[in-house]
């Protein structure tokens, strides 16, 4: 079992190569599936475009929500391709953190010249 800094560094590892291999200006899904494909090949767990149920007093909503990528089961990935990313992404990132089990997340956007400044982290 991979400690968090491991973790989260080997997943950076795997959205940087996907950048450097695609560049900015594609489509999310995109580079969602390539982020998938490098991240399983790295031997990590993922599941994509995971559900996230909401309980509202007693009653489970089911696919209230997805998590473009879950790794291992402690962290998300909520990815973007837009020109900036604003407070309603982080937002989104935040409620699922809030909804799951995971205390660590990423919000990743793919649509700028260096990725280094396209992620940011949070830890809740």
């Amino acid at each position: 079992m991979l400690i968090e800094k491991d973790l989260t560094q080997k997943i950076l590892s795997c959205a940087y190569t996907v950048h450097s291999e695609l560049g900015p200006g594609l489509l999310e899904k995109t580079y969602e599936e390539c982020l998938r494909y490098e991240l399983f090949q790295s031997g990590l767990f993922v599941e994509q475009q995971k559900e996230l149920p909401l309980v509202y007093k007693n009653v489970s909503i089911d696919a209230a929500y997805r998590i473009d990528l879950l790794i291992e089961n402690k962290v998300i990935i909520e990815l973007k391709s837009v020109e900036q990313l604003t407070d309603v992404h982080t937002a989104q990132l935040l409620t699922y953190l809030k909804l799951s089990d995971c205390k660590i997340g990423f919000l990743m956007n793919f649509n700028v010249p260096s990725l280094k400044n396209g992620i940011k982290r949070y830890i809740v």
